[in-house]
This record gives C-alpha cells, structure tokens and sequence, in this order.
C-alpha cells in the first residue's frame, strides 16, 4: 500500500516538472513581430505631454480653407477689395455766353411779363384804363412801385410820338425801356482780382434756405471754368450738413476746403481758410457764412465778426448776397437786413427760373443800389450764369 502511495507522488512530481518546462519555453518563445503597415496619414498627430519639449514652427506658410482646392473642384477664387479712388474732377463748361444757352428756362417763367406788356401796348386805344394794366403787370411781376411808374410814364410819353405801332416797333421799344430800368452801364463782374495781392476774398451771405451754400459751390465751379483756382471756406459751422454740402461741390472740381468743428467758430474756420488759400497760392477763397436771421443784433455781431477776423489778412474784395426769387417782396425784406449789417456789393438770385416775378432783378437792385451779378436758373451744376441784361430782357419779351 505504501509503495503505491509512493509511486503516485513520484509520478505526480514528475508530471508537475515536466509541465513547467512546456509552460517556462513557451513564455520565453518571441511574439511575431507585426505586419508592416502604411503610416496613417489621417490620424490626429499625438498629443504632447507635459515636460515635452516644443518642436520648432515649420518655416511652410500655412494654407487658409479658401486656397486648398477639393478634388476635383474648381480652382479657389481670389476676391480682390476694390481700392478706393479719387473722385474724378470735373471739367465746368465756360461761362461765357452761358446765360443766353439757359435763355429757353429763363423765357418759360418770365414771358408772361413781356407778352402780357405787349398785348397791351398793341390795343388800337391805349386810354386810362389800359395803362393801368399795364401798370398792375408790372407791379404783379415785383418789379416795385418806384421802377413801375417810370417806366409806364416813358412809355406813355414815347407811344404818344409815335403814333402808328406795328408789333417790330413795339417790341423795340419796351427792349429799349426795360434794358434802361434793369441797367447796362453797370459793373457786374465778380471781384476776384485785387490789384497786388493773391487771393481774392469772397464772402457769400444770405438766409438759409435760399441756396446759399449750393451757390458757393457753383460760383466755385464758374471761377474754376475762367481758369481760376479757388479754396472754400466752410463757416456756416451750424448746420451739420453745410461743411459736408461745400465740401462735396469743392471735391468736384478739384477745390480744397477748410472747415472746423461743429457748431465752431465761424470766424476761426473763415481766418484759417484765407491762411491756407495764401499758402497755397491759389487765386480765390470763398468764404461760406452762416445764415440764420434770428435778431438782427445776433446776425451783425456774427457777420461783423467774421469779416473784422478776415481782414487781418487782406480787405474783402466781394459780399455777395443770395436771395430767392421765388420769395419776390419778401426777399427784399432779407435783403435790407443783410445790408444794414454788412456792405453788400452784388446779389445773386437763385431760382429765377422758377417764378414769372422777374421784376425782382429790377426791385432789388433798386432797393439795395448794388447790381445782380449772378443767377441761378435750375438745380443743374453749372446753372449759375452771369447776368447779362441783354439776354434777360430778350428772354423777357420773346423773340
């Protein structure tokens, strides 16, 4: 019995041995190494950990999304922004003989006038009652009372010598009295040219709304269209939209203007603006005012002001005041405050295209003693004209 206990422990080891020695050259035995692979070239490159040193930036420029094309799509499209250029500078056309090609608006609104005074003078009998319409046209057309009752007076005086009146002759006749009401020995160029000295100063007043900046900007245009050279001074510093307006009308015929701060010191940017005009060398500022015409005092201590400032510089050489004509009577009223405050020396009327009261050139000229010496005859650039009589009196009784 022993001997069998015996020999199943003995077998038992053996077993137990023998075992081992499979297990122990199994482990020994080496892994086959991995079948060889193409590196990923999707994968994510691996996260560096803390302490690894930061590998040195590539020198490659780096691609935006836009420049890497997809396959087999379109080439990537490169938008350039578009570069911001100068306005281009307009060319004004002359002003020589520019009233007489604006005649035909002129002639729509005033032929009544004219027409209406040569139906009445074509009656067979010209007794009290026709000369009173004849006054009561005139008068309708502002002309005024002073104007009208010399004019009706030489009329009755010249029909009465003589006697027969074809149509021709009458015609003649009320060219040759309204050219001597609205007056052709006078001067009226715009003084740009002092004797000795550059620039020639231009200061423009008048009300707001009568278009008072728009006709700085035209008389720009004119001057620029004589070959003169001009910067604008932008003083009406109180409506927000008057220094952007001028300088806007400046740009388009290659003007510089000078402004300042808003609501700033009209007199400042006015000083500052005749400065730079001598710096520069340029041949006429023109000087943009404030219009408001709240009290008188408020408007001459403004105006006064400017002009005093302005002058220690060099003398004024031209205030030109811009009425409306549509306004008739009561831009007259205007125009006697502005000339109680500052020596007027022209007027400009704007809009004459727009009213059948022409007689206003006559009225105001007559009220003020200075002549008109420019005219607006529609919103276009270049419809501010020199005033020619001849032309405005034609335009007055048709052809």
């Amino acid at each position: 019995m022993e001997t069998v206990i015996l020999a199943v422990v003995i077998a038992v080891v053996v077993l137990g041995a023998i075992g081992g020695l499979v297990v122990g050259s199994r482990r020994k035995r080496p892994l086959p190494p991995p079948p060889p692979t193409a590196p990923d070239i999707t994968a994510p490159p691996a996260e560096p950990h803390v302490g690894d040193e930061a590998e040195a930036p590539s020198d490659e420029s780096r691609r935006t999304i836009e420049e890497v094309g997809l396959p087999g799509g379109p080439a990537p499209v490169v938008v350039e922004e578009p570069s911001a250029e100068a306005p281009a500078i307009e060319v004004p056309e002359p002003t020589a003989g520019r009233l007489v090609r604006l005649r035909s608006r002129l002639s729509r609104s005033q032929n009544a006038l004219g027409q209406g005074l040569l139906t009445l003078l074509s009656r067979e009998h010209l007794d009290e009652d026709t000369w009173e319409e004849v006054e009561d046209t005139l008068l309708t057309a502002d002309v005024g009372v002073q104007p009208t009752q010399e004019l009706v007076e030489s009329l009755r005086e010249r029909v009465k010598v003589l006697g027969t009146r074809t149509p021709q002759e009458l015609r003649a006749l009320l060219r040759e009295e309204l050219l001597k009401l609205v007056g052709t020995d006078v001067d009226r160029a715009v003084r740009t040219e002092p004797e000795g000295r550059t620039p020639g100063i231009v200061m423009v007043v008048g009300v707001n709304g009568t278009g008072k900046t728009t006709t700085t900007g035209k008389l720009a245009r004119v001057l620029v269209a004589d070959g003169r050279t001009v910067v604008l001074g932008a003083a009406d510093t109180f409506r927000a939209a008057a220094a952007d307006q001028l300088q806007t009308w400046g740009e388009r015929v290659g003007a510089h203007t000078v402004r300042g701060p808003e609501a700033g010191d009209p007199a400042s940017v006015a000083f500052d603006a005749v400065k730079e005009g001598k710096e520069m060398g340029v041949d006429v500022v023109l000087i943009d005012t404030a219009g408001r015409l709240h009290t008188k005092t408020g408007l001459m201590d403004e105006l006064g002001k400017v002009k005093r400032v302005v002058e220690k510089h060099a003398p004024v050489d031209e205030v030109l005041l811009v009425l409306d004509a549509t306004t008739g009577q009561n831009g007259l009223v205007q125009a006697r405050v502005f000339a109680e405050v500052v020596d007027i020396s022209g007027i400009v009327l704007t809009k004459l295209d727009g009213t059948a009261k022409g007689g206003i050139v006559v009225a105001v000229q007559r009220e003020l003693g200075v002549p008109v010496k420019l005219v607006g005859l529609g919103e276009g650039a270049d419809d501010l004209a020199p005033f020619e009589p001849e032309a405005f009196v034609d335009a007055l009784i048709g052809e």
